[in-house]
């Protein structure tokens, strides 16, 4: 009887490890697609990059990783996920616990060239609201971001 059990439990296990993942994107990919941001802004100019960046389609999206382009004064110079962000103040924005996390992201971008923020969000895939961490990169006058969803 042990035995037949030991054998069950295993071929779970097996099969278990076997299933794909699904999971959202790592800290690297966002720190990777930051980057991949920030390096093109600076090759081909913000005119020319933001409205790439708030294609969903195009290369700066994937799946529930997006970069987000804010003036240190929390206006939305770019954003992946909802392009009708583009050019409102987000400075008074707030989480769902209150937290005023645009004001904060700002505030930390004119302080550090790099950081990540915790805050909630909806997550464009699941449309739920979930925790988040956000990577930020300061470049000028800007806060270049792309956030995980905390699984």
């Amino acid at each position: 009887m042990n035995k037949h059990i030991l054998a069950v439990a295993a071929a779970a296990a097996m099969a278990f490890a076997a299933a794909p993942a699904v999971a959202g994107a790592s800290k690297d990919d966002a720190i990777a697609m930051v980057k991949k941001a920030v390096a093109a802004i600076k090759a081909d100019g913000a005119d020319k990059v933001y409205p790439t960046i708030s294609d969903r389609g195009g290369p700066f999206v994937k799946d529930d990783l997006y970069v987000v382009v804010y003036q240190l004064d929390g206006k939305v110079l770019a954003h992946g996920a909802n392009a009708k962000f583009v050019g409102k103040d987000m400075i008074e924005a707030q989480d769902v616990d209150g937290k005023l996390y645009v004001k904060e992201r700002v505030e930390l971008a004119a302080k550090q060239p790099s950081f990540w923020q915790d805050y909630k969000f909806v997550n464009p895939v699941s449309k739920k609201v979930e925790p988040k961490e956000m990577y930020c990169e300061r470049l000028e006058n800007t806060a270049v971001c792309a956030g995980v969803y905390k699984m």
